[in-house]
């Protein structure tokens, strides 16, 4: 009889400190009880941390969407509202806002070295030595890039096309337009056949571009925002 009470009170003890563990047992991402979070998490709404619901902004969101057709500022000449799964006839009606000159070709050149000629050659033939591994890269040279509009290349130089991944993050609009310039004048031959400003036009192309792309994507121009 003593050695089954013994032997219950010893099973007892265990359960109650197996289960004593576990119930004290917060996880490992647990941080315990915070002192002063007064201190942490201020009463006052800040757009990049989120507490508590909002109950002023819709969808009860520190973080604000941005008011429609709104541009970030110093972008206005070369927004266009295209999205990346959008059919690329509509990146046709883009327009370059540069001017072929002798330093713009030449900007082309430097950022189409550093960015492009791996795969696509130096002459545009898609014999890079990255191309030479890697089947699949397009001939700047043939007759259908040759027919392709400067839209079309700044366009799959933002978001890719086939094997080749997107650019958008590396080379900003201005840098795209420069690698499409000297594409089209210097490895495709185009001259100034492929300049899309020139002259007088060449001074409210910076101003005036950003209204010719809205019109041209069917998408209302909007004062700039930060």
């Amino acid at each position: 009889m003593k050695n089954k009470l013994e032997d219950i009170l010893r099973t007892s003890f265990v359960i109650f400190v197996s289960v004593s563990m576990f119930a004290c047992n917060k996880g490992p991402n647990d941080t315990g009880t915070q002192y002063a979070p007064q201190m942490y998490d201020d009463p006052a709404y800040e757009a990049l941390k989120q507490v508590d619901y909002n109950k002023v902004n819709p969808g009860r969101m520190n973080m604000r969407v941005p008011a429609k057709n709104t541009i970030p500022r110093g972008k206005l000449a070369y927004f266009n509202h295209i999205p990346k799964n959008d059919s690329l006839n509509q990146a046709d009606a883009l327009k370059n806002p540069l001017v072929a000159n002798d330093q713009v070709l030449e900007e082309g050149q430097v950022l189409y070295e550093r960015f492009c000629q791996h795969c696509h050659g130096a002459e545009g033939r898609g014999d890079g030595l990255v191309g030479q591994k890697f089947k699949g890269v397009a001939n700047l040279q043939s007759d259908a890039l040759k027919a392709a509009t400067m839209g079309h290349i700044y366009h799959v130089i933002t978001n890719g096309k086939g094997r080749m991944l997107p650019h958008g993050s590396q080379v900003n609009p201005e840098e795209r337009w420069k690698i499409a310039l000297y594409v089209k004048n210097v490895l495709q031959g185009a001259g100034e056949q492929s300049t899309q400003v020139s002259g007088e036009a060449a001074t409210e192309a910076s101003s005036k571009d950003g209204d010719n792309i809205q019109q041209a994507t069917g998408t209302p121009n909007t004062t700039e925002t930060e």
